[in-house]
């Protein structure tokens, strides 16, 4: 496998991904330089403490030096003219979860998908925590895979990484191969930046690329192709239809004569093939059904990702703040059930706006809009069901609020990104419970 020890490497981003590389790069006796837009003086004096060279360059100029490496940030896309300067001088260019993968000394597990994927990284690492095994989690989940090689003791040997994997880091990546790795769905996300279907799932199927016969094993849902996934790779069909090697059925997992109780979070019609999934990559790693049964019992749910936040005057509030694609909405108003009041909204990351037409007319009973989607939403949803433009959170929650019978769900499931006007979709997450929490507070009439 390609190292990159003595190298001098130049990272595009001075996000949390690009200082891990930068000091990755220098733990192996290597040169770093950062380069970014926006240096604040905290930043710089982060980063120079720990001996970075910190550079600042416009969008359209990236700043002249020999180097042998460009480690790019998942934020940057491929037509970022940092990015293209960098190749057209010839620079190798990977991401930063690839150079990590190189110096990672342990076990490597990987999963990607559209949606649900933070929360398959997270049972398996407690679940493997739980049974006894030293794991973590790493890449997009939070911490990127170079600080934990920097962090773990001998780089990770002995210890299982769990790593969550997006379609903006397999952009740059070639050469990594986890032993388990996992497609959990492919559904329409993302366009905005990979521009068709056909780009973004070649990028999530990119995460079998490397994978070594005899060694890995792969898993699909039923009904994606395994087109990509190396000869000799074994491949194991999780879902819910009878064939596949690894089934859920209500309560539980099913695998040969092998039956895996399913209690808590994942004991749904939606999130069972992410049940089964589990189920199978844990055994994978030599859990017991009993261990793999335990850690659906324990699971506790992330922040911010189908969170139910408590009942007020008999209307139940359920942060879905995570929902940044229609198809997580999709899936939010399939796990509630009917009586939701909706609140959707945001930056936009796809045009068809017309697929949740079903759902909103079998679960919604009405649509509350924010954001600079709000427009677009009411026009191609005002034929489905009642919508009302509200412009900010707050106002939605409060006529949401206003318009509800005890029974019925306020659901912050918006279908688009934030940025539009939060810091991120924790920031609107924790705006949603701050909203329930100032109603609670007011007086009843």
């Amino acid at each position: 496998m390609a190292r990159y020890d003595h190298r001098n490497a130049l990272i595009l981003g001075a996000g949390r991904s690009g200082h891990a590389a930068a000091r990755l790069i220098l733990a192996q006796q290597g040169q770093a330089s950062v380069v970014d837009e926006n240096w604040t003086a905290e930043r710089l004096a982060e980063f120079g403490a720990d001996g970075i060279s910190c550079l600042r360059a416009g969008r359209d100029h990236l700043p002249d030096g020999s180097y042998d490496l460009a480690i790019v940030s998942p934020a940057l896309s491929p037509e970022h003219p940092w990015v293209i300067a960098a190749r057209d001088r010839g620079l190798a260019i990977i991401s930063e979860l690839e150079l990590g993968s190189i110096y990672w000394q342990g076990d490597l597990l990987a999963i990607t998908g559209s949606k649900g994927k933070s929360s398959v990284v997270k049972c398996l690492t407690d679940t493997l925590t739980l049974a006894g095994h030293s794991a973590v989690t790493a890449g997009n989940f939070g911490t990127p895979l170079c600080e934990r090689v920097l962090d773990c003791p001998e780089a990770g040997r002995g210890v299982i990484a769990v790593t969550e994997v997006s379609s903006f880091q397999m952009e740059y990546t070639r050469t990594f191969a986890p032993r388990l790795a996992a497609v959990l769905n492919i559904q329409a996300d993302h366009l905005d930046r990979h521009k068709s279907m056909d780009v973004y799932s070649r990028l999530k199927m990119r995460l079998f690329q490397a994978q070594r016969p005899g060694i890995c094993k792969a898993f699909l849902p039923w009904g994606l192709s395994p087109l990509g996934i190396p000869q000799g790779v074994e491949l194991l069909r999780f879902g819910s239809e009878p064939w596949v090697d690894w089934r859920y059925v209500p309560g539980g997992i099913v695998h040969g004569e092998i039956h895996i109780p399913v209690s808590g979070t994942f004991n749904n019609p939606v999130l069972g093939n992410a049940a089964a999934l589990i189920a199978a990559m844990l055994t994978a790693c030599g859990l017991s059904p009993e261990a793999i049964a335990a850690g659906f019992a324990a699971y506790q749910p992330l922040p911010h990702r189908f969170q139910t936040l408590g009942t007020l005057r008999g209307v139940t509030f359920i942060d879905d703040s995570k929902a940044t694609s229609l198809a997580a909405t999709q899936a939010a108003l399939r796990m509630v059930g009917g009586r939701v009041r909706l609140i959707a909204g945001g930056r936009l990351k796809e045009q068809d706006l017309d697929f949740l037409e079903d759902d909103l007319r079998q679960f919604a009973l009405h649509a509350y809009l924010i954001g600079e989607a709000q427009e677009p939403l009411r026009q191609a949803w005002q034929h489905m069901l009642p919508c009302t433009p509200c412009g900010t959170l707050s106002a939605a929650v409060a006529q949401a609020f206003a318009d509800a019978a005890p029974g019925d769900t306020i659901l912050l499931s918006p279908g688009a990104a934030s940025f539009d006007q939060y810091t991120g979709m924790g920031a609107r997450g924790n705006d949603f419970a701050a909203q329930m929490k100032r109603l609670s507070q007011l007086p009843t009439t």
